[in-house]
């Protein structure tokens, strides 16, 4: 009896990727960004999901995030910042490594802007969120920001605050990208993350993503997004009716 042994032979098909260029690790103004760490790229990959990634990109390649070597942020009485916080739903470490660039977790810096305290300020240029504090200080955030062509500025309250929102893109996002889906139920898996913040009467939100990757970027359709470790802590600290700043 002859007997036919079949060999399957995988093709691992690769593509090279240019590196866009970092911005600087320090910056000027009311905005000063300490100095963090070197971050070594990694090579691109191709991750597909649900997340917040899914409503702009659909399955697209993305790099796979920077190798974090960075301990972890700490506030202005050395204790660290991300030690004891709840992502939500086990959707993702609270501590190191993160797949995002250092210069974004979340940290205490000073601030001398003419805001007043409580005031969340974005700055969409250089990708960061700043809540003021006092003392001269605010806690500042990395963000997603929207695409060329989607970015804005202007000056909104905080309408209203929910965890785990569902997801209903509106008409025009779904004429661009007819294959996104209608709705989508609030959970780890939804493009708004673990909790949302509404801004006005406005179709803008600052929400959560579980795609780490997408902070620091031109990413989205105008909202504004941070991790969900980040925008748990965020929700928690800002109230409704917080005045909000896009710069």
């Amino acid at each position: 009896m002859l007997r036919f042994v079949g060999v399957l032979v995988a093709v691992v098909v690769c593509a090279d990727a240019a590196c866009a260029q970092q911005p600087p690790l320090m910056q000027q103004g009311p905005y000063a960004t300490p100095p963090m760490v070197v971050v070594v790229p990694a090579q691109p990959q191709r991750r597909g999901g649900l997340g917040g990634g899914f409503v702009e990109f659909l399955f697209g390649d993305r790099p796979a995030g920077p190798i974090v070597s960075a301990p972890p942020p700490t506030d202005r009485y050395q204790r660290p910042i991300y030690a004891n916080a709840d992502p939500g739903g086990g959707v993702q470490s609270p501590t190191p490594p993160f797949d995002v660039d250092p210069r974004y977790m979340r940290h205490e810096v000073a601030y001398d802007g003419n805001e007043p305290p409580g005031t969340v300020v974005i700055d969409t240029p250089n990708k960061f969120l700043y809540l003021v504090e006092k003392d001269s200080k605010a806690m500042r955030y990395g963000i997603g920001v929207g695409r060329p062509g989607f970015t804005w500025a202007g000056v909104h309250k905080v309408s209203a605050k929910k965890e785990w929102p569902d997801w209903v893109p509106p008409p025009e996002m779904i004429e661009r990208q007819p294959d996104l889906p209608h709705f989508m139920a609030g959970g780890p898996r939804n493009p708004l993350g673990a909790r949302a913040l509404y801004l006005g009467s406005t179709l803008y939100r600052i929400h959560g993503t579980n795609e780490d990757w997408t902070i620091g970027t031109n990413v989205s359709s105008g909202c504004i997004r941070l991790r969900n470790a980040d925008v748990i802590d965020l929700y928690n600290r800002v109230p409704v009716g917080a005045t909000v700043v896009v710069m």
